[in-house]
């Protein structure tokens, strides 16, 4: 199931029953965890139940792309794809100016990009990247201020989000409190939720809020500095400084604690080091206290079921401790019960799951374990002689239909990265930065991918039936559909009387992995057994666990009734997951698998044995290495098992009666003759395989698969090139409005397009909304006398966001306007002649005064008044 995961690149949003790098539901590719872990970039809504199931429930898709297709020899217009890493942006652009270099897969910072560079180069902007903070919540054997939630949440008014805006993304962004960033498809949905905290920068007011929870734990102010058992309350901020943006809010929040009286270290790292001192250690030691993260967003998600339980929940693994059973670990049974209804498809409608959504977004913030910042508009910037670039609404250039669907004249694209390694690459607990999946994503088909524009599900290498009796309803579930017994270690019929909600019939289209050999049923089967074997509850019992991965399977693994092999490319899967769109019952139960069960069966045989481990928590617990399928070692490795199951003639327990010894061994010898002609293990299905990694000239080769089983032909995801964005065109917004009477509102915009609008008070809570659909591009929206008693006296603001059918990215628009009590409201209700008592001279005076204000506050309104487009 592919979600809207987000990587962490740490820069960091889902999942489903195929293999995705385990984190793309929101927010988060990380640039540190609804999304891609920017550890570069760490924010998640990663991203997504959909790839995040589709990662749990089955560790086999990587996910992005399209529809079925014409057959052809190659999937790719070029036959190779250079990555090479430019840790400098501005280097990598003059390279591309020079002609040395095709495409940057790394945001150029808004100054250097003038009209002298849109002149000579493609710019692309994108909304994937997003800041927080990560705070460890730990209690300690030594003081941790951080433990007291009071403490945590003051920070949401210590960091001037606005300033960070303005200042540290020159403008090029916006504000953002939870998960959700505004061009988040469920941002509409949770604004009333965002809007009711209204955190302003007050740093009075978060000192007292710091002073009243450390004094209640017993702390005291001694000068201006904070004890506790007369030790000084010391906290350690971990600061990104391979990134200006996150390097720069670490120095800036540093110097805010000091001078709420902590003494602070700043300990300053790469994805690499934060790995392991922040993602990898136990909170309990208090290695760190703050970590500067950043997400990006792996892909455009509509119906986002991951974000909530990847950016706030600990059974998904992301937050403190990260389920590994040697460590403290965060819990918030709340939060992981929304979650995991939204998760499950546990609502009967769309207001159900928005009401969880809400939920979570308000319990999440009032957390503050995780503090989100500003989203960023990035800029990307190509060749001019490069065609056929997709700007995917989340992953923007770096999507995966860009190396496939692009071109420049010749065979050779080449692209510029920040890092060129920096996580692990491996299905299971790997893939979680950004840098590993924006490179990988080409070489796997997803069964299953996300239209770029509107986030909906669309078919890749699969198309599907869905029958579905939900929510309220069961199907039978025939009685010779199988499910995999951890106990027992073999596939068992579900026998009579078994019901299920939904029934997804897949066809499958199969052909060649990268070594050559045919994909076929036994690639799927193995992919659902590892979701039963590594999901199950008593996998630690038998050592088939990784406290990163599996607690996340068995929530996936949980949903998934059985399934029926219907003939060679057809298999039926029955689930309890239920969605109101039918193309999210099949994401949620998609079971295409993105890497042959041989490679699955050699990893899980190295973990098992205690020699790698799949995620990098288990790795460092265990003082083991992370599993990575492009490490010379772990390869040969790998290729050493191979070479033991053909030797023995081995079969692997999820395939006994399946298989024959001939066939698997024919399966091994492919697979180590791969491995000892490229020197990786990143056998896959998709346009591209890994031709060479070179980590001495940091670089990793790409070559088109050229093999005539391959389904989609050069040029069949160009139907994505371009896209007309819906725009709001104009709109007339009164100055001032007298409260108590009706506001008509004429705008233009896109014909045929929805507007969302959004009257907000002084007091920041939403007041009145609703939607209008544009028609033929004129329109009237329209707030009844009565909803404008909500609005407050003084200034008010409204706003509106503008999506269509074929691009759900919003055009945004805010302003504000004047509310009052008659026209010109702000003078005394009754102004009358003298009376006897009174003074004329005072009460002229007091007139002059009270029109003198109200043309001040009507000119600040004027001056405010204005269209805000979100990255233009």
């Amino acid at each position: 199931m592919e979600a809207s995961c987000k990587f962490r690149d740490d820069l960091m949003s889902s999942a489903g029953f195929a293999a995705e790098p385990l984190f793309q539901h929101r927010s988060i590719r990380e640039a540190g965890g609804r999304r891609h872990h920017q550890l570069g970039h760490g924010y998640i809504r990663s991203k997504s139940k959909q790839l995040m199931r589709l990662l749990l429930v089955v560790v086999l898709a990587l996910f992005v792309l399209g529809s079925k297709a014409a057959f052809g020899e190659k999937g790719s217009y070029v036959d190779k794809v250079e990555f090479t890493q430019y840790s400098d942006p501005n280097t990598a652009m003059e390279e591309i100016l020079n002609g040395h270099l095709d495409a940057y897969y790394s945001p150029i910072p808004s100054g250097r990009i003038d009209s002298e560079v849109r002149k000579n180069l493609n710019v692309y902007q994108s909304t994937g990247t997003e800041y927080g903070l990560l705070i460890n919540p730990a209690p300690s054997s030594k003081f941790n201020p951080f433990s007291i939630r009071e403490v945590r949440y003051a920070l949401n008014f210590l960091v001037d989000r606005k300033m960070i805006v303005d200042e540290i993304l020159n403008g090029y962004g916006s504000p953002m409190i939870s998960a959700y960033k505004p061009y988040d498809p469920d941002y509409l949905l949770v604004l009333g939720t965002i809007q009711s905290f209204n955190f302003e920068y007050n740093p009075v007011l978060a000192d007292k809020m710091i002073s009243d929870g450390l004094t209640k734990a017993g702390a005291k102010k001694m000068g201006d500095k904070w004890f506790y058992d007369s030790r000084p309350v010391v906290i350690t901020i971990f600061i990104r400084n391979d990134d200006q943006v996150r390097e720069a809010i670490g120095e800036i929040l540093a110097s805010q604690l000091q001078k709420t009286g902590f003494q602070v270290r700043t300990e300053f790292g790469d994805l690499s080091k934060a790995f392991s001192v922040v993602y990898g250690s136990n909170p309990a030691d208090l290695q760190w206290s703050i970590y500067t993260e950043a997400y990006t967003t792996g892909g455009f998600v509509r119906y986002d079921s991951v974000l909530i339980a990847q950016m706030y929940s600990p059974w998904f693994s992301n937050m403190p401790g990260f389920n590994n059973p040697d460590y403290w670990n965060y819990e918030n049974g709340s939060l992981d019960n929304i979650s995991k209804a939204i998760f499950d498809g546990n609502f009967t409608s769309s207001k159900e799951r928005a009401q969880l959504l809400n939920q979570g977004v308000r319990e999440g913030i009032e957390e503050s374990v995780r503090i989100f910042l500003a989203a960023q508009v990035d800029q990307y910037v190509t060749s001019k002689k490069v065609h056929g670039i997709i700007d995917d609404f989340g992953a923007g250039i770096t999507s995966r239909l860009t190396p496939i669907n692009s071109r420049d004249g010749s065979g050779t694209l080449k692209i510029g990265v920040a890092k060129i390694y920096q996580g692990a690459w491996n299905p299971i607990a790997g893939f979680t930065d950004s840098y590993s999946q924006e490179i990988s994503s080409s070489i796997m088909d997803p069964g299953d991918f996300r239209n770029p524009y509107t986030g909906t599900v669309i078919p890749a290498r699969t198309t599907w039936k869905v029958q579905t009796a939900g929510p309220a309803g069961k199907l039978d579930v025939p009685s010779d559909a199988i499910m995999w017994d951890p106990g027992e270690q073999k596939w068992v019929e579900v026998g009579n009387g078994t019901k299920a909600i939904s029934k997804v019939t897949f066809h499958m289209d199969f052909g060649d992995w990268h070594d050559g050999r045919p994909m076929d049923m036994n690639d799927v089967l193995y992919g659902i057994y590892f979701l039963y074997q590594w999901g199950s509850d008593n996998a630690s019992q038998l050592k088939t666990f990784d406290s990163e991965y599996s607690p996340r399977a068995n929530q996936a693994a949980k949903t998934l009734v059985g399934v029926r092999v219907v003939n060679n490319d057809t298999i039926e899967v029955y689930q309890n997951y239920w969605h109101f769109d039918e193309n999210e019952i099949a994401d949620s139960a998609q079971v295409w698998p993105s890497m042959p069960w041989e490679i699955m069966y050699a990893m899980e045989r190295a973990v098992v044995d205690g020699r790698l481990a799949f995620s990098k928590s288990d790795a460092i617990s265990k003082n083991v290495d992370w599993l990575s399928l492009v490490i010379p070692r772990d390869s040969d490795l790998l290729k050493s098992y191979l070479a033991e199951f053909e030797r023995e003639g081995k079969i692997p327990p999820a395939l006994q009666g399946m298989a024959n010894s001939s066939y698997c061994n024919a399966r091994y010898d492919n697979a180590i003759k791969w491995i000892g002609k490229h020197g990786n293990a990143m056998i896959s299905n998709g346009p591209f395989y890994i031709d060479s990694y070179l980590p001495e000239a940091r670089s990793i080769t790409l070559r088109s698969f050229d093999d005539p089983t391959y389904p989609f032909g050069p040029g069949y995801w160009g139907k994505f090139e371009n896209v007309q964005l819906p725009r709001l065109e104009k709109t007339a917004v009164p100055t001032a409005v007298e409260m108590g009477t009706q506001v008509d509102i004429p705008s233009l915009a896109t014909p045929d397009s929805d507007v969302y609008y959004y009257f907000i008070n002084g007091q920041g809570k939403v007041v009145y909304d609703g939607t209008v659909n544009s028609g033929n591009g004129s329109f009237v929206i329209v707030v009844p006398a009565d909803r404008t008693y909500g609005f407050t006296i003084g200034a008010n603001n409204l706003k509106l966001f503008t999506v269509s059918k074929t691009a759900f990215r919003p055009d945004m628009f805010s302003t504000s306007f004047l509310v009052t009590r008659k026209a010109w409201g702000i003078l005394p209700e009754n102004v009358t002649a003298s009376q006897p008592g009174n003074n004329p001279g005072q009460d002229y005076v007091g007139f002059i005064i009270a029109i003198a204000s109200a043309l001040s506050v009507l000119a600040y309104l004027l001056r405010r008044k204005r269209v805000t487009k979100e990255g233009v």
